[in-house]
């Protein structure tokens, strides 16, 4: 026993080394004022920037219904192939992710823009030019783009492990295919949902590379918000670490509020 708790030390040492004290710091200049004395302006005058937190949680809530609505099917054709086959077709899923997060955003610049590939493609047919490029449209495709991956991940993982013989069972019973999705696969699939949904939806809603090459200026998320409080003439860390500490408990709260759901739906399942 004492063995295996000498064990988790050197954790405990990283998570208060890396995430506790970050942490402190971070909540201790949310708190203070550059003199470092206690104030709650930071806090307070985050109301002026409302319509950024709105804009940033919609977009990220648009992004990982669309993966979810994307991945799903695929995920599910994924566990019933072959092993082989199965092998293969992970290594073209994940393939995007071996390139720079960068290159690919700046890839579906290039596709976008006014004289991009997808407007000359639309050119040939005698439509266009779109607007594409800077618009909240092309927000949302980056972030589904870079992080479809993680929501097919998690759900394959889980649907593996369904036995063929319940999906067998169901169709023998009578039950549809809508049925047995929505009784069946759904119900034994929300592990993975629940985990896929965080994993997209929580770097969507913290991300500012896709939405300043994607969105232009008028498009500016939360991680834009911080990022600018601490460069140039408006540097203030004060701020920055106040609209942090937010965007960290908004987070919390989407992610216990999902967690919540996908319990009570497995209670109901069990």
């Amino acid at each position: 026993m004492l063995k295996s708790k000498s064990c988790a030390y050197p954790y405990l040492v990283w998570m208060t080394i890396f995430i506790a004290v970050p942490l402190g710091i971070v909540v201790y200049f949310a708190f203070t004022d550059k003199a470092g004395n206690f104030t709650l302006d930071n806090l307070s005058g985050l109301g002026q920037y409302a319509n950024v937190f709105v804009r940033s949680i919609l977009l990220a809530a648009v992004a990982t219904v669309i993966c979810l609505v994307l991945a799903y099917p695929v995920s599910y054709l994924l566990s019933r192939m072959r092993a082989s086959k199965q092998h293969m077709m992970l290594i073209l899923v994940m393939l995007p992710m071996w390139m720079n997060f960068l290159l690919r955003t700046y890839a579906w610049m290039t596709l976008l823009e006014r004289n991009g590939l997808i407007n000359r493609f639309f050119g040939l047919f005698g439509l266009g030019p779109f607007e594409m490029i800077n618009t909240q449209g092309a927000v949302v495709l980056g972030m589904v783009y870079n992080y479809l991956p993680y929501m097919i991940l998690p759900l394959y993982t889980i649907m593996v492990k369904i036995d063929n013989s319940l999906i067998e069972a169901a169709q023998d019973l009578g039950a549809s295919p809508v049925k047995t999705l929505l009784h069946v696969l759904l119900p034994l699939s929300k592990p993975g949902i629940v985990t896929g949904i965080t994993m997209v939806f929580v770097p969507s809603i913290s991300t500012f590379i896709i939405s300043r090459m994607l969105g232009g200026g008028s498009n500016m998320l939360i991680g834009d918000l911080i990022e600018l409080q601490f460069l140039g003439n408006s540097y203030n860390y004060n701020l920055g670490s106040a609209m942090s500490l937010v965007l960290m408990v908004i987070v919390l709260l989407c992610m216990s509020l999902t967690n919540q759901l996908g319990s009570e739906e497995m209670e109901g399942v069990v």
